[in-house]
């Protein structure tokens, strides 16, 4: 993570290094911090807030980034046209994807990566000092970052403080962000307006031309329970009075911002501002898409080679050489693409294709509404019906190793589970399309207008991705015992309450302009639930023998029904991968031998006989009005960490895995 100070036309911190070179003056240094390309991925992504050390800072915008990649003679990418053709429906004119501007150091003295970062501004920019409570720009501030070794002590101290007595201190007091903010549902973000807010919209009486604003916290970490003074007139306002939609009517109108880019909603913005912590957890939720690489889904189009060339060579020379394909082959040689073993025809039909014309907005959206995410899923699951050639067979195109579990134990036939793999080996594509703020994006039937964009720009030619290595269990359930339990499970009163709830949770959770969804059309299939309540089972009781934590283990689930375009499924991927490093150990396929796979599932259906919330956890039930999306569930039985799950611990019950008390034939391995 890097950092400029406010105000810069271009955000270039690593000049800062560049400079102290050139002129033999002490710099402020550019690092203020580190984050695992995962985190930056899904959590502390372009546009969200992250917490440092002394400070915080909001990753910039795409744009920026192409200053940080220009240090380099050549930018690497990641292959991966399943994942890049649906990223281009969100973002048109991409033709790459590309990791972040990172790489590990393989020792203490290693500069690798020192001119990489991830540019960033220090965002909120109104500081609170929290020795005489001064509220004010960071411009009032002195910011300290002369270590380059300790990118940790990077902060803003107010020198010369008079603390709460008024006596000057000696040694600078610290300085923190003032913890408030205004959003908007369409994803703008602002500072709060302190001298606004305290003065009602008018002007100070005192007429003074600066005016000093003091933050005076009463209950520590208990809302809005700040009081916004000012020093020169006296007035004071406390922040609670901007809570809830009452106190949303005292907030001023959205201006439009979004401080990652560094500009304005062009239009402007016609909704009301609401008040927001800093940290929310709805302050920033990514929209990604991801892939696990696997044979033939992956295959090589004219389209796949056309975003290939023009990513290698450049659109403007694509754009001059164009009607040379000798020239073009001679700009690919230079650059050592594997195009340039294409034959003739094959290199004009990847220029012509790299050379179509983008398609309208009218044809994205239509084909962006059309989207299904099963669409991803379903070529990985025809792929996992096949039985590899052997044992830790690898397909040399992907780097994919899987092994047959072959004839699995009795007991698991005797449950439903028909067939299991050992996927020894595996690589998954993660991209970053953009992000929406208070609703997630599956809340937003709106999606393109409410997707915050990564780049100042309408069209961009790259998009940030990580690609992660590691390993898995594959596990699928008889589709004919599925279809039947099925059937019975959603004629039932239980299924009924789960589904008005989901109704009751649309309806109260959905953003104003997504009220003309079905609601039905987002309640997933019993099948769903047993699945997914299942690899929770799994994922709890497989990170007490594999050696990995159960944060570290996530799944994949595959489960729908049946259409004209793709036959129905049920089953389960539970992997680990790693973003940072060449793979990992070992620990989670080595659970797949026979015996220890029957041992391992035998216990975690034991174990979800019995919570230490029952009865309360086994018979719940959503009532009127509650609009909570799981049942029989909690922390203690069989919800996961959020890098675990892909539904936010939403959609699970245990009743539907295995009978419980007061609900028996409801479980399907029952």
């Amino acid at each position: 993570m890097t950092e400029t100070m406010p105000n810069e036309a271009v955000l270039d911190p690593l000049g800062d290094q560049d400079a102290t070179s050139a002129q033999k003056t002490s710099r402020n240094r550019a690092k203020v911090g580190s984050a695992r390309p995962s985190s930056l991925l899904y959590t502390y992504g372009p546009g969200a807030v992250m917490d440092l050390p002394q400070l915080t800072a909001m990753p910039a915008g795409l744009d920026d980034w192409d200053r940080i990649w220009e240090r380099r003679e050549s930018v690497p990418t990641i292959h991966a046209p399943r994942l890049l053709a649906v990223v281009k429906n969100f973002l048109p004119g991409v033709t790459q994807l590309r990791p972040f501007p990172w790489a590990p150091k393989r020792s203490f003295a290693d500069r690798e990566g020192e001119d990489l970062g991830i540019p960033a501004r220090v965002f909120p920019q109104w500081l609170r000092c929290t020795g005489c409570n001064k509220l004010g720009p960071l411009s009032q501030f002195t910011y300290v970052n002369t270590n380059p070794f300790r990118p940790d002590e990077a902060r803003f101290e107010h020198r010369k403080c008079p603390g709460p007595d008024g006596r000057i201190r000696k040694v600078p007091s610290q300085v923190v962000a003032a913890r408030y903010l205004l959003a908007c549902t369409d994803g703008h973000l602002d500072e709060f307006p302190y001298d606004w807010w305290v003065h009602q919209g008018q002007a100070c009486s005192s007429g003074a031309e600066i005016r000093p604003l003091a933050m005076l916290e009463r209950t520590v970490g208990k809302g809005a329970s700040a009081t916004i003074e000012c020093k020169a007139c006296s007035l004071k306002r406390p922040m609670n009075e901007a809570q809830g939609d009452a106190g949303r009517d005292k907030l001023p109108r959205c201006r439009g911002r979004h401080p990652h880019l560094g500009l304005f909603a062009k239009n402007g913005c016609d909704h009301q501002a609401r008040v927001m912590l800093l940290g929310a957890s709805n302050l920033w939720f990514p929209a990604t898409q991801s892939v696990i690489v696997m044979p033939e889904s992956e295959t090589e189009t004219v389209m796949t080679r056309g975003d290939e060339l023009r990513a290698a060579i450049g659109p403007k020379k694509l754009e001059k050489y164009h009607a040379d394909v000798d020239r073009i082959r001679e700009e690919l040689d230079d650059v050592d693409s594997r195009l340039v073993a294409l034959s003739d025809d094959e290199l004009l039909a990847a220029i012509a294709a790299s050379m179509a014309p983008p398609p309208s907005e009218d044809e994205r959206q239509a084909e962006l509404a059309r989207f299904d995410p099963i669409d991803l899923l379903v070529p990985e699951w025809n792929y996992l019906q096949r039985d590899p050639a052997g044992a830790h067979h690898v397909d040399e195109q992907t780097g994919l190793a899987m092994t047959s579990l072959g004839d699995l134990h009795p007991d698991l036939r005797g449950l439903g589970i028909s067939r299991g793999l050992a996927v020894d080996s595996l690589r998954k594509v993660n991209a970053l399309v953009g992000f929406t703020r208070i609703d997630e994006m599956e809340r937003a039937n709106d999606l393109p207008s409410r997707l915050v964009p990564l780049t100042r720009s309408a069209r961009t030619e790259w998009a940030v991705a990580t690609e992660d290595r590691g390993e898995g269990i594959f596990l699928q359930l008889d589709e004919a015992r599925v279809a039947e339990w099925e059937a019975q499970i959603e004629s039932t009163d239980l299924w009924e309450a789960h589904r008005a709830s989901h109704q009751r949770n649309f309806d109260a959770r959905f953003s104003e302009t997504s009220k003309d969804i079905d609601a039905d059309s987002r309640f997933l299939p019993a099948r769903y639930w047993l699945a997914h309540t299942f690899a929770h089972l799994l994922i709890r009781e497989m990170a007490m023998y594999s050696g990995y934590s159960a944060a570290s283990l996530s799944e994949r689930v595959y489960a729908w029904n049946e259409t004209d375009d793709r036959p129905a499924a049920a089953g389960l991927l539970i992997v680990t991968t790693a973003s940072d490093s060449d793979g990992t150990l070992g620990g989670l396929v080595s659970l797949s031998e026979r015996t220890s796979l029957n041992r391992i599932v035998g216990r975690a259906l034991t174990r979800a006989r019995r919570c230490s919330s029952d009865p309360v956890c086994a018979q719940r039930v959503p009532k009127d009005p509650e609009d909570f999306l799981h049942g029989a569930a909690c922390h203690t039985c069989a919800m996961a960490s959020e890098t675990s799950c892909e539904r936010a611990n939403r959609f699970l019950d245990r009743r539907f895995v295995l009978d419980l008390p007061g609900y028996g034939g409801y479980g399907f391995f029952s």
